[in-house]
């Protein structure tokens, strides 16, 4: 006998009971609306970073300060902290997990030490070992999940640029990220901590 969908009577045919199954087209947005998604969410954002590196950070003259003196500055007046601590400060959440090789990349260590200035502002910066998150089976994504409603991945090239960012929102795939996300908080650990075993690693070497 032939397998019916829940939605399909026996003559195949679609009962109106529910969706037509189709294909999602990816839904792709500009710059300035995923930045503004930072400033409308409504009570969490949330970031899961898996690459060894991103080559906005390697533009950044704050990496290149952080190349020569091994700290990275920080201008607190910058539109992304003064929005972060906006929404923090009215209790909101912001917060991420970055995965981490062994031993950290460059990249990975400038944005270690540059955690406590996104944590000065509000957000909760967590960290997780590459091999704990093969053994937690995260997938090699980067994406934002706002209010467990919207995701917005995050696409790059081989070099480490942003492509382009996909909006999320069916249901079902957003659960998935939501799960994502919570098996990445589980296992990881705050900033502050990661990096006193980073140095603690160092030292025995």
């Amino acid at each position: 006998m032939a397998r019916q969908s829940r939605f399909t009577g026996t003559d195949g045919k679609a009962d109106g009971r529910g969706p037509k199954e189709m294909e999602r087209v990816p839904e792709r947005v500009d710059r300035d609306t995923f930045r503004r998604l930072f400033e409308t969410f409504e009570y969490t954002a949330w970031r899961l970073e898996t690459r060894r590196g991103y080559a906005s950070d390697r533009q950044d003259p704050d990496f290149q300060q952080f190349l020569a003196t091994g700290s990275s500055p920080c201008d607190p007046d910058e539109p992304w902290f003064v929005n972060i601590r906006a929404q923090t400060d009215t209790g909101k959440t912001v917060g991420r997990v970055r995965i981490a090789d062994d031993p950290p990349t460059t990249e990975q260590r400038f944005l270690l030490d540059y955690a406590r200035h996104n944590a000065a502002v509000g957000e909760d910066i967590r960290y997780l070992w590459r091999e704990d998150a093969d053994g937690a089976t995260l997938p090699a994504e980067d994406f934002w999940i706002f209010d467990s409603r919207v995701v917005a991945l995050l696409h790059f090239d081989d070099e480490d640029n942003l492509l382009d960012i996909e909006l999320i929102t069916e249901p079902a795939e957003v659960v998935r990220y939501a799960i994502v996300r919570d098996a990445a908080m589980h296992h990881a650990v705050p900033y502050d901590q990661f990096a006193a075993r980073v140095a603690g690693t160092e030292q025995r070497a």
